[in-house]
């Protein structure tokens, strides 16, 4: 008769898949308005309009604003990711080999939670700056930080600017992006490689940006509030002994989703890789 896994042992291998998760699994999800405990297969994300100031006579009415209301629905869905573990007592002594599996499982479902992000920066069609057979060239990030401020997108270091690694070396021979002439020392990518400010904006390089299957990837800019992304359930993990394999399935689940609220707030650069 197999002995039961601990209840420590779980204890930790939950604590650690969770960790992993918030630490590294996601690149994007706090670039996004957040809804969390959603109860229900369905979020609701408030949009609100522009309103009007105007003027009153003395003692008249003060002006309604009539500001526009719409509910932006963001469907949840239920994703796994699970493996086996064989039943050695070495998987449940050491550190480092609990740790591979257990980040293993948070990466694959962070990668999931941006695939979301990234799918739904994808329906945004409103602003597209066309590839034009170049990759992310300072003409067209200029035109992208022009089409932000026409649409009175607000500059409150809530900006954010993903792009693929491609584009991040472009992004490199810009010197006002990468001279600490212009930006400082501080924030030079150089550093690292992970995310740099720049033109009020957090650039974050990532891989899962999507191409039209050939040289051209979509690259985004958009602010927070323009994408939600709504947990019903936080990252969970079941482990349960299977004797007939003697071995322990481990079972890491969530349920989440992600829609476009407002596409005002999103740029999509097109860049051709090929260039």
């Amino acid at each position: 008769m197999a002995t039961p896994i601990s209840q420590a042992f779980v204890k930790q291998f939950e604590r650690e898949v969770h960790e992993a998760y918030q630490r590294m699994g996601s690149k994007l999800k706090g670039t996004v308005r957040s809804i969390n405990s959603v109860e229900g297969s369905t979020a609701v994300f408030q949009k609100v309009g522009k309103g009007t100031a105007s003027t009153k006579s003395t003692h008249g009415m003060v002006p309604v604003m009539n500001l526009e209301h719409s509910a932006i629905e963001c469907n949840l869905q239920d994703y796994y990711a699970g493996d086996w573990v064989d039943r050695l007592d070495e998987l449940k002594v050491n550190l480092d080999e609990r740790q591979v599996i257990a980040n293993a499982g948070a990466y694959a479902l962070g990668r999931k939670t941006d695939e979301m992000i990234i799918s739904a920066l994808g329906s945004a069609t409103q602003n597209v700056i066309a590839d034009s057979a170049t990759g992310l060239t300072k003409d067209k990030t200029l035109e992208a930080f022009e089409l932000l401020g026409e649409a009175d997108v607000p500059d409150d270091g809530q900006r954010f600017a993903i792009v693929g690694w491609k584009q991040w070396s472009d992004l490199l021979k810009i010197n006002e992006f990468a001279s600490s002439d212009y930006i400082g020392s501080d924030e030079l990518p150089w550093q690292g490689s992970q995310a740099k400010r720049w033109l009020g904006t957090t650039w974050i390089p990532h891989s899962g940006l999507p191409t039209d299957g050939g040289s051209v990837r979509s690259c985004f800019w958009f602010h927070k509030t323009a994408i939600g992304h709504a947990s019903g359930s936080d990252i969970q993990t079941d482990i349960t002994w299977h004797g007939d394999r003697a071995a322990h399935f481990v079972n890491n689940m969530m349920s989440q989703g992600a829609s476009l609220i407002d596409s005002n707030g999103v740029i999509v650069v097109n860049c051709d890789e090929a260039a």
